[in-house]
């Protein structure tokens, strides 16, 4: 089996496992929110809300590797991997929202707790621990053996989930044992915080992005050590590095060439090519070559290649 198919193949493993995610996120979301609304329990609805974004996220991450799939054209040379940045900022905001929606309602409970129906929180919110940690086992592979920071994200957000249904369930159970109805707001609050930190993380990554930042793990003062430690390089300048999208890194640059070595640009391509995939996972880079120094302040050199 070639590289390629064998890519495919994986991918293919990949979308079959985040739609079953998908689907079983989506049926505890429902268990909780009917559980949430018959318990009065705004912990659980708010740990459904969670859900929601994990299913939100989940389908991210599905769309991002069916949209990766999609060929170029002359209008969009890169294809479709933006709109996978343009729904992290759609999910990011509505986070926001739920999350403003969640601690005003807290705040409200706070002054008179109502009464809460601790048993049924207990119940429902092991149904959804279960669930998350399910989800966990079917998303680990391919969260440890991918550099796809879209599916991380993924598999972290079921994780923050998971953490949140513990709380749940333990804050159920103090309500059992005291009676004490406050520990549901409270919980709610915190849930909501966590929330904001997920919105937070999504959007700043988005927007990091769509203003072409340096990846995030990669360091411009090292690619630029590392290339001119190749021997037939004398000089990097002009480097820029960005992401098309969260997976998918792009670099441009001027080489100086030392003038004993100006014949071998195909030789010197190669290396830089070779190097930049295997240790940056840069795989779109355009390399100008020069054999002279660029002047102060000009963009461009006679002699390119």
């Amino acid at each position: 089996m070639d590289k390629g198919s064998k890519k495919s193949m994986d991918s293919h493993i990949v979308q079959k496992r985040l739609k079953l995610a998908v689907l079983l996120t989506f049926s505890i979301l429902c268990v909780e929110v009917v559980g949430g609304i018959l318990a009065n329990s705004l912990a659980l609805l708010s740990d459904a809300a969670h859900m929601l974004a994990d299913v939100l996220s989940l389908c991210l991450s599905w769309f991002a590797l069916k949209i990766a799939r999609l060929p170029s054209n002359g209008e969009k040379t890169y294809g479709y991997h933006r709109i996978e940045i343009l729904a992290s900022v759609v999910n990011g905001l509505m986070l926001i929202l739920m999350a403003c929606g969640i601690l005003y309602e807290a705040l409200q409970r706070y002054q008179n707790p109502p009464s809460v129906n601790s048993e049924m929180v207990m119940v429902v919110a092991a149904i959804g621990l279960a669930a998350n940690l399910i989800v966990i086992y079917y998303l680990k592979d391919p969260f440890q053996h991918t550099h796809d920071l879209n599916l991380k994200s993924a598999f972290f957000h079921v994780l923050g989930d998971l953490i949140a249904s513990v709380g749940v369930l333990v804050g159920g159970g103090i309500i059992w044992l005291t009676g004490w109805n406050i520990v549901d707001p409270l919980l709610a609050t915190g849930i909501s915080l966590l929330l904001f930190w997920g919105a937070w993380n999504v959007l700043s990554e988005a927007l990091h992005i769509l203003l072409e930042g340096v990846p995030k793990g990669v360091s411009l003062s090292e690619v630029k050590r590392e290339l001119q430690a190749i021997p037939a390089i004398q000089d990097i300048h002009e480097l820029h590095i960005w992401c098309i999208c969260s997976n998918i890194y792009a670099l441009s640059t001027h080489a100086l060439i030392h003038d004993s070595m100006a014949n071998q640009f195909e030789k010197t391509l190669k290396e830089i090519k070779s190097l930049l995939a295997d240790k940056f996972n840069i795989k779109h880079s355009t390399i100008q070559f020069e054999t002279h120094p660029c002047e102060e302040g000009e963009s461009l050199c006679d002699i390119s290649h």
